[in-house]
């Protein structure tokens, strides 16, 4: 679970926007990677007060955070790259383009999103697929620096390698990025041919997942150091792998819960019986009492998708459903002894006045006895029966 994003600025819930920009201008400069290369603790650091400041900067997204916590924030749980776009105005003045010296800094490579579909039994006990990962490595040709073979790059005569170009107008001296160089201090006039002096260039990557057992639709799974590469050797980006579960044809979920149904005929309602269910981790028996109705629902404990925290597995829960044929569906004996029993109901119309009494008869229509009408005449026997049964 991530920190709280107040915790992670030093901030109180009070804190206006200067005062959040602020402390993440502190925090950046601490941990960013160009001054920390190498430093895995530094960079986590770095993007937990990315993350924190992509949220309480935005008026909604904090607005939702501070009643609901990390699970209403989009990208909760995880780092979403897309949140650097607007951090210009904060990192401008902080890692050297006020006044810097030239050279080739290192960037961090890109983050990365790969949405993968798996099964509904694969999300219940996990699976390790491979994946084709297209990414931005570094170039093989010229060892990441964008000039070809046996060259390299050379100072901008431009900036003379400081990276910025002053114009003076009357009492006013304004520095600007250089246009030659674009602040990097040096050029490269003989590109690789490979990377076209890009330092990097396209590769196809095949890398295995392990997807725990449990996930859900819009689990995601991180993987360290698997994005793109970084430019001037600089570290890469992460991987997140988006979970999307396909239906199931028979079962569908609630959280750790397996649900199915079962249908059953009108005998088997009345009188109960034992039915076999099929769940993820087999056939299963489930005994359905006497005078079970429609929409009921039974509990096979532990027959569920294991949870993601390791803590068991969910249960199976059935919905028992009755089947009702259709008259056209029934051959004349079996209209007759319907016809029978709405006669044993009361006066054909279907409303029951003795509940106890059309129980044993009903049980006696269905086993083949012939029913008894008179409830003085071993009545109370045939009800015992029933209640065995």
């Amino acid at each position: 679970m991530p920190r709280d994003y107040y915790e992670v600025l030093g901030l109180d819930r009070s804190a206006t926007l200067q005062e959040i920009k602020s402390a993440y201008r502190k925090l950046a400069v601490r941990y960013h990677p160009d001054r920390n290369p190498g430093d895995s603790a530094a960079e986590e650091k770095f993007k937990e007060a990315a993350d924190a400041y992509a949220v309480l900067s935005d008026a909604d997204k904090r607005q939702r955070y501070d009643r609901f916590g990390h699970q209403a924030t989009p990208g909760g749980g995880g780092f979403d790259p897309t949140i650097f776009a607007d951090f210009s105005d904060i990192l401008g003045d902080v890692f050297g383009f006020g006044g810097r010296t030239g050279g080739r800094r290192r960037r961090a490579g890109a983050d990365l999103r790969y949405d993968l579909r798996i099964s509904f039994e694969e999300a219940a006990f996990g699976v390790e697929p491979k994946l084709r990962i297209p990414r931005l490595e570094r170039c093989e040709t010229c060892g990441g620096s964008g000039a070809a073979p046996g060259s390299g790059p050379t100072t901008c005569r431009m900036c003379g390698g400081r990276g910025q170009v002053q114009y003076s107008q009357g009492f006013f001296s304004v520095a600007r990025t250089c246009p030659d160089c674009r602040g990097a201090g040096s050029v490269i006039r003989d590109p690789c041919g490979d990377c076209r002096g890009q330092g990097r260039s396209e590769r196809q990557r095949s890398i295995q997942v392990r997807v725990p057992a449990g996930v859900d639709t819009g689990s995601r799974l991180r993987l360290p150091g698997e994005g793109e590469h970084g430019r001037n050797g600089g570290p890469p980006g992460d991987l997140y792998v988006v979970i999307g579960v396909e239906p199931h044809e028979r079962f569908s979920r609630r959280d750790a819960d397996v649900l199915s149904s079962v249908t059953i005929g009108f005998p088997q309602a009345v009188l109960g019986c034992t039915v076999d269910v099929e769940t993820l981790h087999g056939t299963s028996e489930l005994e359905v009492p006497p005078a079970t109705v429609h929409g009921s629902t039974f509990v096979l404990r532990s027959e569920g998708i294991p949870r993601i925290d390791g803590r068991g597995r969910g249960n199976h829960v059935v919905e028992v459903r009755l089947n009702v044929p259709r008259p056209r569906d029934l051959s004349d004996d079996e209209l007759e002894h319907l016809r029978a029993l709405a006669e044993l109901s009361g006066d054909g119309g279907g409303t029951i006045r003795d509940e106890r009494g059309l129980f044993s008869r009903v049980k006696d229509l269905f086993s083949g006895h012939e029913p008894d009408t008179d409830p003085a005449a071993g009545g109370g026997e045939k009800a015992e029966r029933g209640s065995e049964a």
